[in-house]
């Protein structure tokens, strides 16, 4: 596809996967990608989305095109993450911390907390790029860190920006991640979607069929991922409300926790919770990468004075 394909225009404005895929050029940076390409019913080349290993040779070269990731792979069964999706909520989160520091977006001394990295440990890759952000990543999945280490071991400009750590207690989130006297501008997190095993795999089942347009579809286990990344008990709206419980426990070392939230039905539970914690701040972000819109929603329990002082001591240099 030429470089004058038309703007995906709902993505965000710094967004590098406005125009649709340029797959010759991607197919360069990662020729396994090659087979993969076909003409679609638009007589547009395009590959089958609906297969995970297409799929992830589209990430592969991406990554590779847009991010000098020369390694990048995720176990089988593991999450494979839509590229623009992820960079649109890095950059909107950009834009939340330039709100604090006169529009401008800091850089170089910007600590993130990601909170489920996964495998793939994608956030990390595209804020480090992007911004120059230091992050923290952390995860509950032995197999998920191992994968996650090896990306960022790797290469060199992530082993020097990213730190990846386990959490051993799958009731905590912040706890036992976040070490004594460390300070993060930001927390983020994609969590997980379903409250059960078997709704989760009847969410897969209807992505695939939505992708293949046929009913019955067998679900891929790379569409599928693993429990800890698409559900936990009481689903989204539970897991958040506990991460803004144990926020309020540890008001000072974020200045701003967030969380994606997909189901816009769970915003009153959150904001009920956020008003019981008596957050300084809240803040709704809508995002829309093609028919899908989902949100931020982000909180801060700084009042305006130390926000400023926030901003004075962390990113004089930024």
């Amino acid at each position: 596809m030429a470089d004058t394909s038309p703007e995906k225009k709902q993505l965000h404005l710094r967004n590098k996967h406005r125009s649709l895929y340029d797959l010759e050029k991607l197919a360069i940076s990662n020729p396994l990608l090659l087979p993969h390409i076909s003409i679609n019913k638009y007589n547009n080349k395009s590959i089958d989305f609906s297969d995970p290993v297409a799929v992830k040779e589209l990430n592969k070269a991406l990554l590779k095109y847009h991010y000098e990731i020369q390694y990048w792979d995720i176990p089988l069964g593991y999450l494979c993450p839509p590229i623009p999706g992820r960079a649109d909520h890095i950059h909107y989160l950009a834009d939340l911390l330039a709100s604090c520091n006169e529009s401008v977006i800091p850089t170089k001394n910007v600590r993130c907390l990601d909170i489920g990295t996964g495998a793939n440990c994608i956030y990390p890759i595209i804020g480090n790029k992007e911004y120059d952000w230091h992050f923290v990543a952390s995860d509950i999945d032995a197999l998920a860190i191992r994968s996650a280490t090896k990306i960022v071991d790797a290469h060199r400009h992530l082993f020097e920006g990213v730190i990846i750590r386990q959490q051993k207690n799958a009731q905590d989130i912040f706890k036992n991640i976040i070490k004594p006297g460390e300070r993060f501008d930001l927390s983020m997190c994609n969590p997980p979607f379903h409250s059960s095993l078997q709704e989760a795999q009847q969410g897969t089942s209807r992505k695939i069929n939505n992708l293949t347009g046929k009913k019955n579809a067998t679900i891929t286990l790379n569409f599928g991922g693993q429990n800890a990344e698409l559900w936990c008990p009481g689903g989204e709206v539970e897991f958040i409300c506990r991460m803004i419980r144990e926020s309020a426990e540890i008001p000072n070392t974020c200045l701003w926790f967030s969380s994606l939230v997909s189901k816009s039905t769970n915003l009153p539970v959150i904001y009920n919770q956020l008003k019981k914690v008596e957050s300084f701040d809240v803040r709704t972000i809508e995002m829309a990468q093609g028919n899908k819109v989902s949100r931020i929603v982000a909180w801060t329990f700084l009042n305006t004075a130390e926000q400023k002082e926030w901003r004075k001591t962390h990113w004089q240099q930024a």
